[in-house]
């Protein structure tokens, strides 16, 4: 008898809020998180706007003592992992004893480490490149922090699957509870903003200069973002015996990879995830009431997504909410599906669907409800949390509500 997956804790960071109270707050009250970039000179650039976090203080969550080991993609998975526990209201001592996967994703990794090496290196030569700032770039050093900075005993692994990389760890911690492995799981992504991933985007065109407007008619690319989402997984029976908090019960996932081309998403792909989604969640289409999209704001990903949905859901799509928070946050990247699994939990809980904001006219062939710039009140049954990545790994994640 497989056993059954809660979400019992919740923790973000982002460019709207820390924590899952403020997140919460800004999201349906249709924030943006978008501004100028600070973190380094835009001024060769076309675009010098993003999801920018600038009121993030590492020692808030981490000893002060031990900050200079750890990046930044490092430091906010510790404290959305902290935050999450806390919101589950497990202590450390509770989490070091047990079982307790961690599995982040992310994109960049510890990108900002590769640009700081080449700034010594290139001024000053390879002498001046010190050691610990090449230890803190690997990316498996992400969930290992984690795993040091909460003294978890268990499985720890970073899921590098770009975009869709949050929602591919949440699978992997769905299952290894699921099948008796582990006790609980902290899942999720986290994904600094850096010159590297900010000049990639530039260079494939994708970026808008001003806001990010999913759906919308006129929209002419996403906002590169940064941040972290955690959520802390749980059995079933364990949640309800200790007196937790639930906010969604996760069904499943379904995951694709179209293999087909390395930027453009692929009408196919996109449907057979949500098609699997479905079927491995023993769900029925007609309870699915809110879809939270990849919605990234470009022409070419906003009206694939949207002919998948139609194809799979027909003229049920118009009874569904499908928004895009990345028109508040920006894309940040590993991240992006673990805070959009966030927001879903917190839809299915509260009853209320966060909005695509910057929405002015709409597509003709974006034909959906996108709950245009304010939050709609809704009853969410069954939530699904799409991520579409490069290369065509393509993830979604099931959420039901839990009674």
């Amino acid at each position: 008898m497989q056993r059954r997956v809660v979400v019992t804790g919740l923790g973000v960071v982002s460019s709207i809020g820390i924590g899952k109270e403020t997140f919460w707050k800004n999201l349906i009250s249709g924030k943006s998180g978008i501004s100028e970039v600070t973190s380094f000179d835009t001024s060769k650039y076309e675009v010098h706007r993003g999801g920018e976090i600038r009121f993030f203080d590492p020692t808030d969550y981490i000893p002060r003592k031990k900050i200079k080991g750890i990046a930044r993609a490092s430091q906010f998975a510790i404290a959305a992992s902290k935050l999450a526990l806390d919101d589950a209201v497990l202590s450390k001592e509770v989490i070091s004893k047990g079982n307790t996967t961690v599995a982040i994703g992310t994109t960049m990794g510890e990108g900002g480490m590769i640009e700081e090496i080449d700034r010594h290196w290139s001024k000053r030569g390879e002498d001046d490149v010190w050691g610990i700032t090449i230890s803190k770039y690997p990316c498996n050093a992400i969930s290992d922090n984690v795993t040091r900075a909460l003294g978890t005993k268990g499985t720890s692994c970073v899921v590098p699957t770009a975009c869709a990389a949050g929602n591919y760890s949440i699978g992997f911690g769905f299952d290894m509870i699921r099948q008796g492995v582990a006790d609980r799981a902290l899942v999720g992504g986290a994904d600094p903003f850096s010159r590297i991933g900010f000049t990639g985007f530039g260079r494939l065109y994708a970026m808008s200069p001003d806001v990010c407007r999913p759906f919308d008619k006129n929209r002419k690319g996403m906002m590169v973002g940064e941040g972290a989402g955690i959520l802390l997984l749980e059995e079933l029976e364990s949640a309800k015996a200790r007196g937790a908090t639930i906010y969604a019960e996760v069904l499943g996932y379904g995951l694709s990879c179209d293999a087909q081309h390395m930027t453009a998403p692929q009408v196919v792909g996109i449907t057979k995830v949500i098609e699997r989604a479905i079927k491995i969640s023993g769900v029925n289409k007609a309870d699915v009431s809110y879809i939270c999209a990849h919605g990234t704001g470009t022409p070419a990903n906003d009206k694939t997504e949207c002919e998948a949905i139609k194809t799979v859901f027909g003229e049920a799509t118009s009874k569904i909410s499908i928004s895009s928070i990345k028109s508040m946050l920006g894309h940040t990247m590993g991240a992006a599906s673990a805070i959009e699994a966030i927001a879903c939990c917190l839809a299915v809980k509260n009853g209320i669907v966060p909005p695509t904001i910057n929405f002015e006219e709409a597509d003709p062939v974006c034909d959906i409800d996108c709950v245009p710039n304010k939050a709609k009140e809704k009853q969410v049954k069954v939530a699904l949390n799409n991520s579409l990545a490069f290369g065509g790994n393509n993830a979604c994640v099931v959420l039901k509500g839990y009674v």
